[in-house]
């Protein structure tokens, strides 16, 4: 997604984008007017409609952007010939609360809509293609070799992605405030690589 500081120099649909992301962020699905996202592009909200039909599809393709921006970030780190895995948990780690943190709705997202069929998003995330034959399978293979590697990698996804997803009830059920919320996701930022090396011994 372009540079938010060189938003003058963008074109009227990548203006629209940066600014739905932006909004949805701050608001969430529900909160968000196509009028709030043309307001903060600087547009009317016909040329929104123009470009992008329903804040559904604007939606959907802001999430796609960040998919892309998710996963051109975790490829490179267990792909890398370089690298421990021991590094390659930390570095995981980071990136992933750093992209979710910042788009709390990107679980969800990718849940709702590998659900159909007309989706797409098998081809922005070729999972399979990538992960069977990587450097990590090897590296825990090697490690651990009597146990599935997906074992360790689906609950390295489980412990980081599950709070996100579990967002709409922590916040409908008050069980955490805002800051709240953010400060645990912190810890669990430290706290499990910490688990995940764990189980490795």
């Amino acid at each position: 997604m372009p540079d938010y500081e060189n938003i003058t120099e963008l074109s009227t649909e990548d203006k629209i984008l940066l600014a739905a992301s932006k909004v949805f962020t701050e608001k969430g699905f529900a909160g968000t007017r196509t009028r709030d996202i043309a307001e903060e592009a600087g547009i009317n909200l016909a040329l929104l409609n123009y470009y992008f039909r329903s804040k559904e599809k604007l939606f959907e393709q802001v999430m796609k952007v960040k998919i892309v921006l998710l996963f051109g970030k975790i490829i490179p780190i267990v792909t890398n010939e370089k690298t421990s895995l021991e590094e390659k948990i930390d570095l995981a780690s980071e990136k992933y609360f750093e992209i979710l943190s910042q788009n709390p709705n990107l679980p969800l997202f990718v849940i709702s809509e590998i659900q159909k069929k007309t989706s797409d998003i098998k081809s922005i995330l070729p999972i399979d293609k990538v992960l069977k034959n990587s450097v990590i399978i090897r590296q825990i293979k090697e490690r651990k070799p009597d146990t599935n590697p997906f074992h360790l990698l689906f609950n390295f996804l489980g412990l980081t992605v599950f709070p996100f997803v579990a967002r709409p009830i922590i916040n409908g059920f008050h069980i955490m405030e805002n800051d709240e919320f953010q400060n645990f996701v912190e810890e669990r930022k430290t706290l499990i690589p910490i688990w995940i090396k764990a189980m490795l011994t």
